[in-house]
């Protein structure tokens, strides 16, 4: 085993600068016996390093190579399996455990000996040694402190050592000077040894002398003993000497002890009086503000308003443990307390009054604006109200049942004189409406009042009056009924659309500057507040729900502030809605097509008022009002839906143009310019098509019904005025309805001219008629002449039946009949007149043809020629 370790330090670890210190043969456990070494070493440098290195022995020859290398600091575990009997195998845990079985105990013993000394003298790392006896362990101890660290333990460890370079080149000197040393090692050795029995009788020698200086060496140190003795004594007595000082250093110590601390209470009792003067100390300037301030003026405002917030800051500050329970300052808290509930009765019953006055100076400006249509300015007011907003948000944090009566009070006196306002402003905007418009007298409307006193008959028979004016020839055809519109002219609508359009205008910035005054004055936050609240409470406030929640003892709306607001709102704007909803009342009967006005406006102030705030009061409102805008739009639609379906025509004249067709194009021109860029298109859209769809099948149903005019003719007339007007106004959502127009109005008009024209020369008609029988049943064109019923001389008798007077005059007698059929207000005479035209030129084409296939070469013509047939149709139509 020497020589493997000489070996193993020669070639693996000298040139690596390390040292082998212990040695064991191993193999794996478990597994075929293949043998390696597991090594201890150091490095020979600073700072050592210790490692394990597993040796194995090289497969191609006689030389070790090294496999695997751990660190000591890494190992965790050392089992040695039994500590008692003896047993080769044991386990190292490094990052994993690694099972060995060593060639012998003894080896085993002496390796895990060195790895536990290793630990000891480089790491001193907790590596635990199980199943290890300790007597194993015990004899590795070194037997002194400074052994275990420096000394000797590394000789015993380690049975070969390399000379360092100063022993070598002492046992060079030494050789050079015995030349024979390396040939007579006898002779060489003989030298040594008595230059080594003459050392040992000079050392024994030197410690012969050396006793007498021993001797000499005792008697000084039994001197000095003595002198140390003394010394002993003398140190005593001082300290006894010293000892009363201590006493008296200790009682100066303690007294001074004293002074410090009762010194330290002064000053901590100082700071508290200090804070107590400096936080609970109310000035005389400001209790004398709060019991006698003025508070009219704005000096006095001011004066109370800092009053306030000292007196609220005295009240809130925050105690240290223990103030509380000292008499001083619970007279202090009782005094602060009388002076908010004082100055807060005062300040309340001042508000309460300034309340009051204002309604009645409000009261006094109305009869300036009855006449015209404006609402008085609250501007005023709320600018002399808002000096008291701090003391307001003093109130709230201090006394919530003042505050809120104050906002019951202020509630309950702007209500009742917003309302006497508002009414006042509707009353004149009805008058506006109904006082100056002829058809306010035609419904006996009274400016006065402002009010319908007419009834629902004589609003249909206004109806049925106007319309008979607008469309004499078809009044007398068609029994109008009731009829949703009167035919007020664009002045008056337009008028409408002004005192309706201002109406708005007035409310809304009324409303938005209410809002602001009472956000501002109740110190309300216009957006959403943070909740927290731990107790909830409802309380009903003259008929409006205020939800509240309390935290810290003051008061919040569960919701939001802004709740709050729209609540009051409400509350104080109660009359808004009703007195909205009565003026569209009017204005709908008044004109059923006011609705369109009304549906853009509102629309209008609607969405701009969603756009500042979708959940405030004015928004809501409007929102409801649109609703019934809307309704009474609907109901417009549906009411004009209704009258064409319940139409009924005249037996006795023409029908012409419907009045249901005109009374679309009126509608949907008005519609065109007060729906222009509007914000709801597309509930026009909607009606457009609803409308659009019930005139197609209304002119259906009277043409079905006419017995004076031909179906075609009704059919044709107002049709081509559909697509004349979609035409016009460009609806971009009826294109689709524009081309079946068109298509039905062509589709009409040629059915008419061939159902009108018929067969203007009936005999030859017929005859040609056989001609294509018999052609038809296989006979050639040109043998057709040879048919007795079909020859030459029958078709020239035919022919001179029809001369050119007959024609013009049959031509006359269809002019005069299609002029009766048709009516002037659509001006479609020539369009079917010529088209008529042309059905006869081409049934004229038709016989030239036949005669030229079936009768080739016979020389038969026509008594009359195109250019005849165009000159008697020119000719008649110039005659009338």
């Amino acid at each position: 085993m020497t020589a493997i370790k000489h070996a193993l330090q020669r070639d693996i670890f000298t040139p690596n600068d390390e040292r082998l210190l212990s040695i064991v043969n191993v193999c794996k456990a478990g597994k075929k016996k293949r043998n390696c070494f597991l090594c201890a070493t150091v490095t020979t440098e600073r700072p050592v390093q210790v490692n394990v290195v597993k040796v194995k022995k090289s497969d191609k020859g006689d030389f070790y190579k090294r496999q695997t290398a751990w660190a000591l600091r890494d190992l965790a575990v050392v089992d040695a399996k039994d500590a008692v009997k003896e047993n080769p195998e044991f386990d190292l845990h490094f990052d994993k455990v690694y099972k060995w079985v060593a060639s012998s105990t003894v080896e085993k013993n002496t390796f895990i000996s060195c790895i536990w000394k290793l630990n000891q003298r480089y790491l001193r790392k907790k590596i635990d040694f199980i199943n290890v006896s300790s007597q194993l362990l015990e004899e590795s101890v070194p037997s002194g402190e400074n052994q275990s660290v420096a000394g000797g333990d590394e000789e015993a460890v380690d049975e070969y050592q390399e000379l360092n370079a100063r022993k070598e080149q002492d046992i060079e000197i030494m050789m050079e000077g015995c030349e024979y040393a390396i040939s007579n090692a006898e002779a060489f050795a003989e030298k040594l040894s008595r230059e080594l029995q003459v050392l040992d009788g000079a050392n024994i020698q030197s410690i012969m002398a050396s006793e007498k200086q021993v001797n000499i060496l005792m008697k000084l140190l039994d001197e000095a003993l003595k002198e140390v003795d003394q010394i002993e004594l003398k140190l005593s007595s001082y300290e006894e000497m010293l000892q009363s000082v201590k006493d008296q250093m200790d009682q100066i110590s303690e007294s001074n002890h004293l002074i410090h601390l009762s010194n330290t209470n002064n000053v901590k009792l100082l700071s508290e009086i200090e804070f107590l003067v400096n936080h609970m100390d109310l000035a005389k300037g400001h209790i004398k503000a709060l019991q006698e301030g003025d508070l009219t003026s704005s000096r006095g405002i001011e004066a109370c308003t800092n009053a306030a917030d000292a007196l609220l800051q005295c009240m809130n500050v925050a105690l240290r443990p223990g103030h509380d329970m000292l008499h001083a300052v619970k007279q202090q808290q009782q005094r602060f307390s009388d002076l908010r509930e004082q100055f807060a009765r005062r300040l309340a019953s001042h508000l309460n009054s300034v309340f009051v006055q204002q309604g009645h100076d409000q009261s006094s400006t109305l009869a300036q604006h009855s006449a015209e249509l404006t609402l008085p300015n609250h501007h005023p007011f709320h600018r002399d109200l808002l000096r008291y907003a701090k003391l307001m948000e003093w109130l709230k944090n201090t006394d919530y049942g003042k505050y809120e009566g104050l906002t019951k009070n202020y509630m309950d006196y702007l209500s009742r004189l917003y309302e006497r306002e508002i009414k006042d402003f509707f009353e004149v905007a009805k008058i506006k409406m109904t006082g100056t418009t002829r058809e306010g007298k035609k419904f006996g409307l009274h400016g006065s009042s402002g009010k319908l006193t007419g009834s629902t008959s004589s609003l249909n028979k206004l109806s049925v009056q106007s319309s008979g004016n607008r469309r004499s020839q078809s009044s007398s055809l068609l029994d109008m009924g009731n009829m949703s519109a009167s035919d007020l002219d664009v002045a008056d609508r337009t008028k409408f659309d002004k005192i309706f359009e201002q109406v708005l205008s007035e409310l809304e910035p009324l409303c938005l500057a209410e809002q602001d005054f009472i956000s501002k004055f109740f110190k309300l936050q216009q957006h959403q507040s943070t909740s927290g609240t731990t107790t909830n409470e409802v309380e009903e406030m003259d008929g409006v729900a205020l939800s509240r929640s309390y935290t810290s003892g003051v008061p919040q709306t569960i919701s939001s502030e802004k709740d709050m607001i729209r609540q009051m709102m409400t509350k104080i704007f109660r009359c808004i809605e009703p007195e909205l909803n009565n003026l569209i009342a009017l204005g709908d009967k008044i004109d059923s097509f006011n609705s369109l006005y009304m549906l853009v406006k509102m629309s209008h102030h609607v969405w701009t008022a969603q756009n500042v705030d979708p959940a405030s009061f004015l928004s809501t409102t409007l929102g409801n009002v649109l609703v019934t805008v809307k309704r009474n739009f609907d109901k417009c639609i549906s009411n004009q839906m209704k009258q064409m379906d319940e139409v009924k025509i005249s037996k006795k004249s023409k029908v012409g143009i419907l009045p249901f067709v005109a009374e679309f194009e009126e509608f949907a021109a008005l519609a065109e310019s007060i729906f222009k860029n509007a914000e709801r298109r597309g509930d026009l859209d909607k009606a457009y098509t609803k409308l659009i769809r019930a005139v197609f099948v209304s002119v259906e149903k009277v043409a079905n019904e006419s017995q004076k005019t031909p179906r075609d003719v009704v059919m044709m007339e107002n049709f081509h005025h559909i697509f004349a007007t979609l035409s016009r106004l460009k609806i971009s959502c009826l294109e689709a309805e524009k081309k079946e127009a068109k298509q039905k109005y062509t589709d009409h008009l040629q059915s008419y001219v061939i159902y009108s024209l018929g067969q203007p020369l009936e005999k030859l008609n017929h005859f040609f008629e056989g001609v294509e029988a018999r052609v038809a049943q296989g006979i050639r064109e040109e043998e057709v002449s040879y048919q007795l019923a079909f020859n030459k001389q029958e078709l020239r008798k035919v022919i001179k039946e029809y001369p050119g007077k007959e024609v013009k005059k049959g031509l006359d007698n269809l002019y005069k009949k299609v002029d009766k059929h048709l009516c002037e207000e659509e001006n479609l005479l020539q369009v079917v007149w010529h088209s008529m035209q042309d059905e006869f030129i081409r049934q004229y084409k038709h016989f030239e043809g036949l005669i030229a296939r079936c009768y080739p070469g016979s020389g038969i013509t026509m008594e009359f020629t195109i250019q005849d047939i165009l000159d008697y149709c020119s000719s008649i139509a110039q005659s009338h």
